[in-house]
């Protein structure tokens, strides 16, 4: 994420309801609202972390503005939220959630807060292979005694323990929220297959 507080992005065209979404996540996100999908795109940067797309809009339609960030590859993360009941033409628009409305600001917080908790651990479990990978270069190209006496070799091993032991935290927390303990019994059932 970009900085402490995540930043979203509320994408809606009907003015009430778009500012009843920012008013239950205004105080814990940075919040910005724009009714079109062509501010949509000119809004969505490297700042932005989640939007809150409405799928149906005059104009450019939810479903572009997802199909030309996802283009630019920029790794916010979205969720269509729409009245339109999800059907198999979802399949492969690339979203990250998708919420039916008329939506709850119960909801509304929880796709939000599980969409922050997907990036965070996105981001360390890049940082996690970034330190294995170091130490495996490491441990191939250096001997056990230069190892054992280098500082920097065990502030390595450290910062990757530290990192594995937030890795398995934040999956937990992922899990306990419900939708993906299927998902991940689902791929392990498969992976057995």
């Amino acid at each position: 994420m970009t900085t402490e507080t995540p930043s979203v992005l509320i994408v809606e065209d009907e003015p009430d309801l778009a500012r009843l979404y920012a008013a239950w996540l205004e105080g814990s996100y940075d919040v910005e609202t724009v009714s079109t999908g062509e501010r949509a795109l000119d809004a969505i940067d490297e700042t932005i972390d989640i939007v809150l797309l409405d799928r149906r809009m005059p104009g450019l339609s939810g479903e572009t503005v997802l199909s030309t960030v996802r283009e630019r590859d920029l790794a916010c993360r979205v969720a269509m939220v729409s009245a339109v009941e999800p059907d198999f033409d979802v399949i492969g628009m690339g979203f990250d959630d998708y919420l039916v409305k008329p939506a709850s600001k119960d909801e509304l917080r929880r796709i939000v807060e599980h969409l922050v908790l997907r990036t965070s651990y996105d981001e360390q479990l890049q940082e996690y292979f970034s330190l294995a990978s170091t130490k495996a270069v490491l441990d191939a190209e250096t001997t056990e005694a230069e190892r054992k006496s280098s500082d920097e070799y065990a502030q390595l091993q450290d910062r990757l323990a530290l990192c594995r032991v937030r890795l398995d935290e934040t999956m937990t927390e992922l899990l306990e929220q419900g939708g993906y303990r299927r998902l991940y019994q689902d791929l392990a059932s498969e992976s057995i297959s």
